[in-house]
Formats: C-alpha cells, sequence, structure tokens
C-alpha cells in the first residue's frame, strides 16, 4: 500500500505540475513519512520466511547440532544488535513526539511541517518485531539442538538457489 501510494503521489505531483503547473504541496514531505513503510516493515516477514539477505556459505556445509549451535551463535548476535538497534530508535522516536506540543512534535518536515515522530516511531515498533521473531528462531534452534531434529519447528530452513527458483516460480503461478 505504501508503494502504491507513493505512485499515485508522484503520477499526481507530476501530472498537476505540467498540466496546471501546480504540483501536490509537500510531495517530498509526504514520500518521507510513507518511506520506513517500505524500509521497515517488511524485514521481520523475510526473516521468518527464510528469505532475508543470509551469508550461508559456511552455514550451508554443516548439519545436525553443528549447524543448529552456529544458528543459535549467529541469531544470538543479530538479536543482541537489535536489541540495541531498537533502544537507540526509540530514543531517538522520544526526541521528536511530545504530548505538550502542538501535533505532539518537536520537530517537522521542512515544507509543510508535518510532525516527523509517527515516521520515527516504525523503526522501534519493526525492530520489536524482529526481535520478537529472532526470539523465537532462538528458541527453536535450541530446542533442535537438545532434542538433536532434522527438521525443527519455527525457523527459516536454508533454500538452494534451486528451491528458491522454484518457490519464486510457484508464486508467479
Amino acid at each position: 500500500l505504501a508503494v502504491f501510494a507513493i505512485m499515485l503521489f508522484a503520477v499526481v505531483s507530476v501530472s498537476g505540475r505540467n498540466l496546471i503547473n501546480m504540483p501536490i504541496p509537500g510531495y517530498v514531505d509526504w514520500i518521507e513519512q510513507l518511506m520506513p513503510l517500505i524500509a521497515f516493515m517488511g524485514i521481520a516477514y523475510t526473516q521468518r520466511d527464510g528469505t532475508h539477505i543470509r551469508m550461508d556459505i559456511l552455514i550451508s556445509r554443516l548439519n545436525g547440532r553443528a549447524l543448529w549451535a552456529a544458528e543459535f551463535i549467529t541469531t544470538l548476535a543479530a538479536l543482541t544488535l537489535m536489541i540495541l538497534l531498537l533502544w537507540g530508535s526509540w530514543e531517538h522516536f522520544l526526541r521528536s513526539f511530545d504530548f505538550g506540543r502542538p501535533l505532539w512534535s518537536n520537530d517537522s518536515s521542512i515544507d509543510i511541517a508535518l510532525p516527523i515522530w509517527p515516521a520515527k516511531l516504525l523503526a522501534p515498533v519493526a525492530f520489536f518485531v524482529l526481535c520478537l521473531r529472532f526470539s523465537i528462531q532462538l528458541w527453536g534452534y535450541g530446542r533442535a539442538f537438545v532434542l538433536n531434529l532434522s527438521e525443527p519447528v519455527a525457523i527459516p530452513m536454508i533454500k538452494s538457489a534451486a528451491q528458491q527458483a522454484a518457490d519464486e516460480a510457484s508464486a508467479l503461478e
């Protein structure tokens, strides 16, 4: 929806500028509000789906407990980083938000003075969801390690290039 809204904004703004010499006021400000939706909100989904960018040159050669231990360690490192990013992005949001100010905002966009805090809130929300996803995966990797499972629960499995291509082809059908 955010991509579609950006596309509509662009069409209306360019058409307005070319046809009646009147583009949408604050076009860039509105785009700044919609971009975090595109940038942040899909991260946890791609992690759940196992399609998020990862380096699996070494990991793909492991199996059994060695694989689950390596996945647990790397997921724990990623969770630690995301907790730090969550904390930092929350603090950044709090600097922008103030109930005592008009539109609850300490800062606003340059052109039409849109409050920026809604866009700044999206980062900690998305990072929190990703932290939940990593926690579920840690549980799954730990359980797979302890029980020596071949098909663990609640974690994305590494797909080969052929499997990824087949999945993408089936999605188009």
